[in-house]
């Protein structure tokens, strides 16, 4: 799997709280969450969404509450991908079951910057910095969890095993 688009760039600790706030736990409407995502830390995010479909962000991205709303916030909001030095636990495997394409790598997290433009190679772990030329090496998800991924999720992942 391969994603390639510009960047929006996020400090260390962006917890579940600004991710989407606890205000808009009260639904499970995709769209709605999106709505609302990162409002609290980037007022402009919805429209920079639009475009830019990877997020670069420092360490333990998604701490704080166990909420799947963040990820599924994420993704409605058009990203394809996300990029960090580290990720909290919790948030990762959420992430991954709900087929949300997450990667660490902390060069490419501490370099890449705002506005640049990104292609990452899921499957080989590589991820280049099209803007400055830089090319960083990530480990890439292992297969099993590539299949989650590109099935869209853990749920769709079953489905298409129990069809099988």
């Amino acid at each position: 799997m391969k994603v390639k688009s510009t960047v929006i760039k996020y400090g260390d600790h962006v917890d579940t709280d600004v991710i989407i706030p606890a205000r808009y736990l009260n639904t499970t409407d995709h769209k709605e969450l999106a709505s609302h995502c990162m409002e609290d830390i980037d007022s402009n995010f919805k429209a920079k969404s639009e475009t830019s479909r990877i997020i670069v962000a420092g360490r333990n991205f998604g701490c704080g509450s166990s909420r799947e709303h963040a990820p599924i916030a994420i993704k409605a909001s058009g990203i394809q991908l996300v990029i960090a030095d580290s990720f909290a636990r919790i948030f990762y495997r959420n992430s991954i079951d709900i087929g949300l394409p997450i990667v660490e790598c902390p060069a490419a997290a501490a370099a890449i910057a705002d506005g640049h433009e990104v292609e990452a190679d899921l499957d080989n772990g590589v991820i280049a910095d099209l803007t400055t030329g830089e090319t960083f090496t990530a480990a890439p998800l292992p297969p099993f969890i590539q299949e989650i991924v590109n099935c869209g999720g853990i749920a769709n992942y079953v489905r298409k095993k129990v069809q099988a």
